[in-house]
């Protein structure tokens, strides 16, 4: 996995991109791969979370432009429908918490790719930028509908027509991102989050992101239902017995992700 960093240590996948000397910009290999790394952490059940990450400067910028302006390389509707939009797809299908712990610039796909993820975490040095109208693009990687959804309409409309840089703290604040952190401990305080969220119930933790996923779409009365329908779910696992056990018993838990 040349454009891939990928181990498995103490239940959580680590995925690094790697293509620093390019910003960490998307090509077939990389996308291709990340594809087949997020598939592997989805299948291996010792896999209780997964954290994503850059190397370098750069979270991710995107696509590579040279890829598109190569006479032999893939054209748009390929590299939309093939490279981005099933990572995009995986990472929301997975039932493991994935934390996107971004580095460094985050620009077009790269982007949207991490705001996809259920818990996103920036360096301070880091920033957004929907850079796809400086090209006469539209925002693609699910950019049109997390982004709404993250931070309003109106704001969201402005940062994709505008082009308009957003530093982590200010993604922070206005809900695009979780939490941003001090260069210095970034590494320590994201990598923390994802132990944390390893170590957690993650069989009801993937029943909730499922429940996030339906909510997009759902009326109240329907959302509800499903509500009912995993929560039922959730009270038959391991973890919950074991959660009340503990509870009980005033001990810490030892959660299975089961």
């Amino acid at each position: 996995m040349d454009t891939i960093s990928f181990t498995i240590e103490e239940n959580i996948a680590y995925i690094t991109l790697n293509r620093p000397d390019k910003y960490n910009a998307v090509n077939k290999d990389l996308a291709m791969t990340l594809q087949e790394a997020l598939t592997v952490a989805r299948d291996n059940e010792t896999v209780r979370a997964i954290y994503l990450t850059g190397i370098g400067k750069a979270f991710c910028t995107g696509q590579d432009l040279g890829e598109i302006i190569d006479p032999e390389g893939p054209d748009l509707n390929k590299i939309v429908g093939e490279h981005f939009n099933p990572i995009v797809k995986l990472i929301r299908e997975i039932e493991k918490p994935v934390v996107a712990a971004v580095n460094g610039i985050a620009a077009g796909a790269g982007a949207n790719i991490a705001l996809c993820c259920d818990v996103v975490v920036a360096t301070e040095s880091a920033y957004f930028l929907q850079a796809f109208s400086k090209i006469g693009l539209i925002p693609d990687s699910g950019g049109t509908y997390f982004l709404p959804r993250l931070i309003g309409f109106q704001r969201a409309s402005a940062l994709m027509m505008l082009a308009e840089k957003v530093s982590a703290a200010d993604a922070e604040r206005m809900g695009m991102i979780y939490r941003s952190f001090p260069d210095a401990s970034f590494e320590n305080e994201a990598k923390a989050i994802v132990k944390k969220l390893a170590g957690m119930p993650t069989a009801g933790l993937g029943l909730t992101k499922r429940a996030l996923n339906y909510s997009f779409h759902n009326d109240l009365d329907t959302q509800l239902g499903i509500e009912e329908q995993l929560q039922t779910t959730a009270g038959n696992t391991d973890d919950y017995k074991e959660g009340v056990t503990a509870f009980v018993e005033k001990r810490k838990p030892t959660f299975t992700g089961k």
